[in-house]
């Protein structure tokens, strides 16, 4: 059974600074998503990480310079399939890479990734997707073992599939997104990826030479140890999931593991960062 969320919807007045900093006192709480918008931002919570009062630790709320209004929802499982026949067009990632659905035309391009979402994160419309695919091109994955992380839609363990990775392990903790992982990873023939439910890193000490994560910021944090702990020397790991606020923090937390940062994307606020195991 797949998660229920819980949304928050914040509108602040005067907007700018304010959501900047509304954000980075949110992102303390186990919010696992975030957008902006036109009167503030939007923060979502699994059910399950909810708690009362959940946003009693959120000093800028007593803030009499502004004014922060804010709902909040329960948000029900939606299968995503018919908005995302109406809306998706196909995406291109550089020159050889396109995501497009089963019911689009080929595009005769070197990497063709056929997604279909469902619920699951992950098509190459969202700025993390899209940078870590370009990341991921970047590099040759030719015979690597390859891990990705809250794998959502499957996409990235599908192009490293496709990039000729020997060994590919896909993880999310959400059943809903691993069955639609195992759906597209069929749908695209590939036949070494792994599609596993779980929060754990199964493999033996140094087995990955490429990890990908696009989580978010808390989660990334929580699960860096057990990354550089699988990650082999001269390994490269390809964070996202965050924003360019939250670099600092991240890189120090590498850093803590022998990780140095070999390159940085950014697309509007978010981030999409590659570290090397030196």
């Amino acid at each position: 059974m797949t998660q229920t969320y819980i949304g928050y919807y914040f509108k602040i007045s005067p907007k700018s600074p304010w959501d900047e900093i509304l954000l980075a006192q949110l992102q303390d709480l186990p919010f696992e998503s975030f957008e902006m918008s036109e009167t503030g931002l939007n923060a979502y919570v699994a059910e399950k990480d909810h708690f009362e009062p959940f946003l009693s630790s959120i000093s800028l709320l007593e803030n009499k310079e502004l004014k922060i209004e804010y709902t909040s929802r329960s948000i029900e499982p939606e299968n995503w399939n018919t908005k995302w026949e109406e809306a998706f067009e196909p995406i291109e990632i550089n020159s050889d890479c396109v995501i497009r659905a089963d019911f689009h035309s080929p595009f005769n391009k070197k990497y063709e990734l056929l997604i279909n979402p469902k619920m699951s994160f992950g098509t190459g419309h969202h700025q993390t997707t899209h940078m870590m695919l370009e990341l991921a091109l970047s590099l040759s994955l030719k015979k690597k073992t390859v891990l990705d992380m809250g794998c959502g839609t499957g996409i990235l363990a599908i192009l490293a599939s496709k990039m000729g990775a020997q060994v590919v392990d896909a993880i999310d903790c959400d059943p809903w997104c691993v069955e639609n992982a195992k759906e597209n990873v069929a749908k695209n023939l590939c036949q070494n990826i792994t599609v596993a439910l779980g929060e754990k890193i199964k493999r033996e000490d140094s087995y990955y030479d490429i990890i990908f994560a696009n989580i978010n910021r808390n989660v990334l944090l929580e699960q860096l140890p057990s990354y550089a702990k699988v990650l082999r020397p001269k390994g490269s790991l390809l964070l996202s999931g965050f924003y360019k606020e939250d670099i600092p923090v991240v890189k120090e937390r590498c850093n803590r593991f022998g990780l140095q940062i070999v390159e940085t994307k950014q697309k509007e606020s978010w981030c999409a960062l590659r570290f090397k195991n030196e």
